[in-house]
C-alpha cells in the first residue's frame, strides 16, 4: 500500500457521522489529508469515476486530492479519521469488502474516537493498527482492474486536451470496444460519462476554489466553449457555473 505506515500517522480529527439525512449524495476533496472510513451502511462510493458499492463493514482508505462522492440511501453512519502521513509512491485507494476484522477494527475506531480528547496518543496508536489490519488485506489487482485505472490515470493528467475513446484506448494499448466495456463494468459508467464527470468535477473545484475566470476553467478542463461547460454542468449537477461559483 502507498501509504507509509513504518510509523503511527498524525491524527488531525476523528468521529462518527451520520449523513444521507437532508442530502443523498456529498462530494469531498481533501488537498492534504488522508481519509479513513469504517462503513456501517450500504451506499455506492465513487473514487476519482470509479463505483464502489459498500456495506456494513466496508472499509476505505483515500490518499489526498482524491474525489470522493458518497451516493446514500438514507441515513448513514460511519467511523472516520483525517491524517497526515507519508507515502511511499503513486498513492492508491483502497476499498474493502467486510471481513472477518469488521468487529477488531470497530473497537480501534471506536477507542480511537474516545480517546481523542484527552488520549491523542492512544487515537494515533489505535488509528495505526487498524490501518495496519486494512492494508493487510489488500487484494491483488487483476489485469482488468490494472487496465482501467491506467485509462483512469492516463485521462486524468489529460483533462484538458480534446480526448476521443479510440485515443485513449490505443494510449494504454486496448481496444476502444475493450476499454468501453471494462470501463463501464467498473465504473458503471461510459468512457464518454466518465471523461465528462471527471472534467466537471474537476471545474466545480476550480469555480469554488480559484477566481480563475469560467472561460479560463473551461480551457483548463477540456470544454471547447462556455456553452459545452455550462451543459455539462447541468448534466452532472444540475446547475450552471455561476451557480456553481456562488455556492
Amino acid at each position: 500500500m502507498s501509504i507509509d505506515l513504518t510509523e503511527p500517522p498524525v491524527v488531525v480529527n476523528c468521529g462518527v457521522a451520520t449523513h444521507g439525512v437532508q442530502r443523498t449524495s456529498d462530494v469531498y476533496w481533501l488537498p492534504q489529508l488522508w481519509a479513513v472510513h469504517l462503513y456501517g451502511y450500504n451506499a455506492e462510493l465513487v473514487i476519482d469515476g470509479t463505483v464502489h458499492r459498500i456495506g456494513p463493514g466496508s472499509v476505505s482508505l483515500v490518499p489526498p486530492r482524491t474525489v470522493t462522492e458518497y451516493r446514500y440511501r438514507g441515513p448513514s453512519t460511519h467511523h472516520y479519521a483525517h491524517l497526515t502521513a507519508a507515502d511511499t509512491g503513486s498513492p492508491e485507494t483502497l476499498v474493502l469488502s467486510p471481513g472477518h476484522d469488521h468487529s477488531t477494527l470497530t473497537e480501534h475506531f471506536s477507542s480511537a474516537v474516545a480517546h481523542a480528547t484527552l488520549r491523542p496518543e492512544r487515537t494515533r496508536a489505535e488509528l495505526w493498527l487498524a490501518l495496519q489490519r486494512i492494508t493487510a488485506q489488500r487484494p491483488e489487482p487483476t489485469e482488468a482492474t490494472d487496465h482501467v485505472a491506467r485509462a483512469i490515470q492516463w485521462i486524468e493528467t489529460h483533462l484538458d486536451e480534446p480526448l476521443t475513446v479510440p485515443q485513449i484506448a490505443a494510449a494504454v494499448g486496448l481496444s476502444h470496444t475493450h476499454l468501453t466495456r471494462l470501463v463501464r463494468t467498473h465504473t458503471g459508467r461510459t468512457v464518454v460519462a466518465h471523461l465528462r464527470h471527471r472534467r466537471v468535477s474537476r471545474a466545480v473545484h476550480l469555480l469554488q476554489n480559484t477566481s480563475l475566470s469560467i472561460g479560463a476553467i473551461a480551457a483548463a478542463t477540456g470544454f471547447s466553449d462556455l456553452q459545452t461547460l455550462n451543459k455539462a454542468c447541468r448534466q452532472e449537477t444540475g446547475r450552471s457555473p455561476r451557480q456553481l461559483r456562488a455556492g
